[in-house]
């Protein structure tokens, strides 16, 4: 039997904690959960897999401003998390109002716990009662799962697989293409017949929780949504187990049906080309079946991550929503993607890419470079060539600018043209004779005294000698900050701001926070 949120609120590890339901009382008796979980990180939803109950503290929400703490709600509930329940206390006496108000609006009961309780012990008790329960679905999505695919293999329509899917969890199935066509539909035997299309915003308030939407690939590129409309009493986790495994089953039945056209094997095959060098006039041919003009202003986006797959569908739909033309090829944990940048601003246009990317959820350890634009074709290999040139810097230098955002750590190559231009320009031996050149005296200082000048003039450099700003990023006064430098220009022959050094002393403090060949002995 599912585990309900009103259950679980009066569970003897949870009623001392006095909680109360601030927001969509309405629908929280008949809330199903699947798991409980606890964070304070403000940016969870992407991590999470829908049906849980998220316990914060609220330290994070003290701090944060209110349109971050609606974001937070709203991001909580896109996500089909059953609930959220606050601690209030000292420093969060008690929830704002605007999260209480955006709670009722998307429809995510919001329950405040008055009191503390360990939130290990909480987990600890409820999730077990949530494991055995989770088995049992389990099982029984993998029989749904295993009669669709014995449907399949007997021919059976589209309609048919999902009216599988349907029976087995008392809901309304609906298979959409990417653009919102609807390729299929069924409900439970004693269903009655709907609109053909299943949407949350158009639901009653109390059935929001209760529609699961699953992505279906094939061969990694988006091809159709599936959602599964969870009626009356039916276990909204087994519609979400269910969903889930059927994913498989759906995609090799869209790709008898479906086969990939002309325009997607020509993009994978432009690709494959395009990261080979293949000769010109081979390019020239791909691209316009690919659906890319050969005279087109353009990038290359190379992605490494151990979830390429994932990741592809979410680039590819990032994309579609910016009207952008473009092709993908996923190769074990490296996503190669080649974007047609519009004509008029490609410069703003690239910087969207970037930013679209940082916005992407991504799994942790995911890194992405975007390569320089590149004119036409036949310069598209230059551009993957030096999108991957910056990964490699990146993983080696000292820091890489770009921050880990929620899509994980997106570098932008322009950011690293200088020390592209002397990798590829200078070889190691010139690189290091180029730094003790110019810094060898601040590096010999640092290494006797254990000093760290190099650092400090690379910071001050990079801010444009900016020096109440270097001294903010540095953590120092701005006195101490002042003494440094003046050291520094001793070390270096003088203050050279105004002078022909100062472009020498920038690009050596860059190049030596690459890899160097051996560590100089000093003395």
């Amino acid at each position: 039997m599912p585990v309900r949120l009103q259950d679980v609120l009066k569970h003897p590890t949870l009623t001392p904690a006095e909680p109360v339901i601030r927001a969509a009382a309405g629908i929280a008796a008949e809330t199903q959960l699947r798991w409980i979980h606890s964070s304070e990180v403000l940016d969870i939803a992407p991590l999470l897999g829908g049906g849980e109950l998220l316990l914060t503290g609220g330290q994070a929400l003290v701090l944060a401003s209110d349109e971050r703490r609606t974001g937070y709600i709203r991001e909580l509930a896109e996500r089909g998390v059953a609930a959220l329940a606050i601690e209030t206390g000292t420093d969060l006496p008690s929830i704002p109002s605007s999260m209480i108000s955006a709670a009722e609006s998307a429809g995510l009961p919001l329950i405040e716990l008055r009191k503390t309780v360990p939130f290990v012990g909480v987990m600890e008790a409820i999730n077990s009662l949530l494991v055995s329960e989770s088995a049992g679905q389990l099982q029984q999505a993998d029989q749904a799962s295993h009669a669709m695919a014995v449907e399949l293999a007997h021919g059976g329509s589209l309609d048919r697989i999902l009216a599988v899917l349907a029976e087995a969890t008392g809901s309304e199935v609906v298979l959409t293409s990417t653009a919102g066509i609807t390729l299929a539909s069924a409900l439970p035997a004693d269903g009655v017949a709907g609109s053909g299309t299943v949407e949350p915003d158009d639901a009653a308030s109390e059935d929001r929780g209760k529609v699961i939407h699953v992505d279906v690939p094939v061969r990694g590129v988006p091809a159709a949504r599936l959602a599964l409309h969870v009626r009356g009493e039916a276990d909204v986790n087994l519609a979400r187990t269910a969903g889930s495994r059927s994913v498989d089953i759906l995609a090799l039945a869209l790709l008898q049906r479906m086969p990939p056209g002309l325009k997607e094997m020509a993009g994978t095959a432009l690709i494959r080309a395009v990261d080979s060098g293949t000769q010109n006039w081979r390019l020239q041919q791909l691209a316009p079946a690919a659906g890319i003009p050969s005279a087109a202003q353009l990038v290359a986006v190379v992605v490494r991550s151990s979830g390429t797959q994932q990741l592809r569908m979410a680039v590819e739909q990032l994309l579609v929503r910016g009207a952008h033309q473009g092709a993908s090829y996923a190769d074990n944990a490296e996503l190669l993607v080649l974007t047609v940048l519009r004509s008029g601003s490609p410069g703003e246009d690239r910087n969207g890419i970037i930013a679209g990317l940082r916005s992407l959820a991504a799994p942790e350890g995911t890194v992405s470079a975007v390569g320089p634009i590149a004119s036409g074709i036949t310069a598209a290999h230059w551009s993957l060539t030096q999108a991957r040139l910056t990964l490699e810097l990146a993983a080696d230098a000292e820091a890489a600018r770009p921050g880990v955002r929620q899509g994980g750590t997106v570098l932008d190559a322009q950011d690293f043209a200088v020390e592209r231009l002397a990798v590829q320009s200078m070889d190691e031996s010139q690189r290091e004779d180029f730094i003790t050149q110019q810094l060898g005296a601040i590096i010999d200082h640092d290494a006797q005294r254990r000093s760290v000048l190099v650092e400090t003039l690379g910071v001050w450099l990079d801010s444009g000698c900016n020096t109440a700003q270097a001294a903010r990023e540095l953590h120092v006064e701005r006195q101490s900050m002042h003494q440094r430098l003046q050291r520094i220009f001793s070390l270096c022959g003088g203050d050279p701001r105004g002078t022909g050094s100062l472009a020498a002393l920038h690009l050596a403090t860059r190049l030596v926070r690459l890899p160097r060949p051996a560590t100089r002995n000093h003395n």
